[in-house]
């Protein structure tokens, strides 16, 4: 897998560069915006890491022209920019995915090949560890969620009730089990906080043409 890694920081860089060799991959490093595009222009990779913070051209401006230009890498963006306006900017000029620094490079790792997998195979089954419902993918052993390869951000409980419920799309899973599952360990946690969780995650699936409904009696599922 060919990765373009674009990281002003020098450090940072060459760590970032000797670890993914080390772990498998292709990487072609920069620490300029204008090479970055010049690079990602002549010979497109498998999946762009792309620090925000650059000299010569801001990481969003050569996003932006990449996708101006038809690029449909899928693209990373590494940054220190960790607010949540930062990411929703990062995500609709075009980014694939987020990962605010300082990250753990067994994360890195997993959302890069995530993103690899996904590119490309919207329509395909979905990889061991992944579950696929329509057009929203869910990762079993890390809980994230995509839509159209476009995170959705949902917390861990919403992630644990999520996984669960996709497990085993179209039957119902009852409160009691669900409990067992988002709130273990938590005996003093009561069960209705499960309508809670369900509550809110059923208003961040809107839109991804993934329904979780309620069956009275019996618990809830998703179709």
């Amino acid at each position: 897998m060919q990765l373009l890694l674009v990281e002003d920081d020098p450090t940072m860089r060459a760590t970032l560069e000797r670890t993914l060799a080390r772990r498998g991959f292709g990487v072609v490093a920069c620490g300029d915006g204008a090479e970055a595009l010049a690079r990602w222009q002549a010979r497109p990779p498998d999946v762009l890491l792309l620090d925000l913070s650059l000299p010569g051209l801001d990481g969003l401006e050569v996003l932006r022209r990449g996708r101006e230009a038809g690029l449909a890498t899928p693209v990373l963006i590494l940054t220190a920019r960790g607010t949540v306006g930062d990411r929703v900017l990062g995500l609709n000029t075009g980014a694939d995915d987020y990962l605010a620094k300082p990250f753990d490079l067994d994360e890195l790792e997993a959302r890069v090949r995530a993103l690899a997998r996904r590119r490309g195979a919207d329509t395909a089954a979905p990889a061991p560890g992944e579950l696929r419902l329509g057009e929203l993918l869910v990762e079993r052993a890390t809980g994230a969620a995509y839509h159209r390869g476009q995170v959705l951000e949902l917390t861990p409980r919403e992630s644990a009730l999520l996984v669960a419920l996709m497990a085993r799309p179209g039957h119902a899973i009852t409160k009691e089990r669900l409990f067992e599952l988002v709130f273990p360990g938590e005996p003093d946690v009561q069960y209705e906080a499960v309508e809670v969780v369900v509550y809110r995650l059923r208003k961040k699936l809107a839109g991804t043409g993934v329904t979780l409904m309620t069956l009275r009696g019996l618990g809830y599922l998703v179709k």
